[in-house]
């Protein structure tokens, strides 16, 4: 009698880990989108997003062998990444990952959003355009925390994982972040439209 396996995150990890390339396809259209996504908002740059992305599978079927299985594979693979990105931006912007940008060098994502009519449409794109240029103005370490919270959903315990930090430094981070981004939003009279 034959038992079914079942068909998860966790055993096409372990089928990663025998050396399975239908589970490294699996995996990988799995987290496509939320991991670029992520990269994106850490660098900022499409092109270098995409090989950050790249070079994160790269890792992971290297280093596929020494996952622990009792950890969470998704933070694993987070964690993966977010060391390719804070090495590039080490390499490549000599300023404080701790510092925000110069204002006006920012790149707003245009976020499309969907309204019954024209004008309504215009408006959720301006205040999508306003929230991720705030966003984007933001130092590296907050950008982070809220694009693994908000955008990928993670829980706070998984970000902590994530980023190698005690759950303590991810709420203050959090709490930080929020409050830089209220602020930023009220400088520009904002903050009305949003409950942040």
């Amino acid at each position: 009698m034959m038992w079914e396996v079942p068909v998860g995150l966790e055993s096409e990890a372990a089928r990663l880990r025998r050396g399975d390339p239908a589970a490294f396809e699996a995996l990988l259209e799995r987290y496509q989108n939320r991991l670029y996504r992520y990269l994106l908002r850490m660098v900022r740059e499409p092109a270098t997003a995409e090989d950050l992305f790249q070079q994160t599978w790269l890792r992971v079927a290297e280093k596929i062998r020494s996952y622990n299985p009792q950890r969470s594979f998704e933070a694993w693979l987070f964690s993966v990444a977010r060391n390719l990105a804070i090495d590039h931006l080490r390499r490549y912007k000599p300023e404080s990952l701790d510092e925000p940008l110069a204002t006006g060098e920012t790149r707003a994502d245009q976020l499309v959003g969907a309204g019954p009519t024209a004008l309504e449409g215009v408006i959720v794109r301006e205040r999508s355009s306003r929230l991720a240029a705030t966003l984007g103005e933001l130092p590296v370490i907050y950008r982070e925390v809220l694009s693994l919270r908000f955008e990928e959903e993670m829980k706070l315990e998984e970000i902590a994982e994530v980023l190698g930090a005690p759950l303590s430094t991810v709420k203050t981070r959090l709490r930080r972040s929020l409050e830089q981004m209220r602020r930023r939003l009220e400088s520009r009279g904002a903050a009305s439209e949003w409950q942040v």
